[in-house]
């Protein structure tokens, strides 16, 4: 799969559809909750998938492991970096992590140096 297919392909009509994104990442949704932030009943009672607050921190966790793709070679690989590659200049904090505290503002800054040929 192409990455800039990844982001239509887990998408449903109400954003970010847990089912899958977990399916393309083959975790469980108990795994993307944790990974994502959110407490496992935003993932398992379909009435909270549109939730606002569930939506964003799905499409941020999902923007991020879209924009690693190309570099990362397939989306398993940037999922992997996303859950494991401490980043230097964030006081060696995984993606993961700063995503789940709520701030995906500065993993995408870090993206941003990166992509323009700054030092991580």
């Amino acid at each position: 799969m192409a990455f800039s297919a990844f982001l239509t392909d887990i998408s449903g009509e109400n954003g970010v559809s847990p089912d899958r994104l977990s399916a393309a990442l083959r975790i469980t949704k108990s795994e993307l909750a944790a990974t994502a932030g959110l407490s496992r009943d935003a993932l398992s009672r379909k009435s909270r998938h549109g939730n606002v607050s569930t939506q964003a921190r799905l499409r941020e966790m999902s923007e991020i492991i879209n924009r690693v793709i190309p570099w990362a070679g397939s989306q398993l690989a940037a999922y992997a970096w996303y859950c494991s590659q401490p980043l230097p200049s964030l006081a060696d904090v995984t993606a993961e992590e700063l995503v789940r505290q709520g701030r995906a503002e500065l993993v995408r800054d870090y993206l941003n140096r990166i992509a323009q040929g700054g030092f991580a």
